[in-house]
């Protein structure tokens, strides 16, 4: 089952960059089914844009966003301050859940592969940072196993489903609760963004949106490790 949620444009000096975020989201917002008892499709897809002619890339956003200010739970059940932790470093964040059939994992392997092709020194300084929108489910401890298997030294985040929404939709991102259908399947909508934030002054740069494929990462990565726009 597909849905988009609404989106409501904020009132604010970001207005632009929210503009652009909204239509963006209008084609990248995948509602991910999956049973109840675990983990894995049910059939259900992500309503993602179909692909064109040319290689999808990432958007530089004219008004970049700020750090969202969150206060969340690591795979290691300790308290995570996200401006904190990833002052000064490039950080890429994403928010997906690990019952999601086939968004979420495709985006996190993009990246673990890009970033497995970085020179060592730079792989230590990228922070990659998923936060779940499916907390109920995505515990430390089954959230931390899920990122393993894509790249140990990714950072797992899970916590309040209040918080977390509201932390996303300051980057222009739309997360619903998840759904139980009668089936039994859990359907949950979330935006499938990255949001690529720059070291010099840890604001959100470059929009990714889920049909960019792994060799534009490739490309990305070693510029935004330094600091710059692709």
């Amino acid at each position: 089952m597909h849905h988009i949620p609404r989106h409501h444009p904020r009132r604010a000096r970001r207005t632009a960059a929210l503009a652009l975020a909204a239509a963006l989201l209008a084609v990248t917002t995948a509602a991910c089914g999956s049973s109840g008892s675990g983990s894995g499709g049910s059939g259900d897809t992500a309503a993602v844009s179909e692909p064109t002619g040319s290689v999808k890339r990432g958007t530089v956003l004219s008004n970049p966003f700020d750090k969202p200010d969150l206060v969340l739970t690591d795979t290691r059940g300790e308290t995570y301050e996200l401006i904190e932790e990833t002052r000064g470093r490039p950080t890429l964040v994403y928010f997906g859940y690990t019952h999601c059939p086939d968004v979420c994992p495709l985006t996190m392997s993009n990246i673990a592969v890009a970033k497995s092709k970085l020179p060592e020194a730079d792989q230590e300084k990228l922070r990659v940072v998923f936060i779940t929108s499916d907390p109920e489910r995505d515990t430390p401890a089954s959230l931390g196993k899920w990122l393993r298997a894509q790249d140990p030294d990714f950072t797992g985040l899970t916590g309040d489903f209040d918080t977390i929404q509201a932390g996303a939709r300051t980057l222009g991102i739309s997360l619903e609760p998840p759904v139980v259908e009668e089936d039994g399947d859990v359907v949950s909508s979330h935006g499938t963004q990255v949001l690529a934030f720059l070291p010099k002054d840890d604001k959100a740069h470059v929009l990714y949106t889920s049909d960019v494929p792994v060799e534009v990462y490739e490309q990305d990565l070693p510029k935004l490790v330094k600091g710059e726009l692709p």
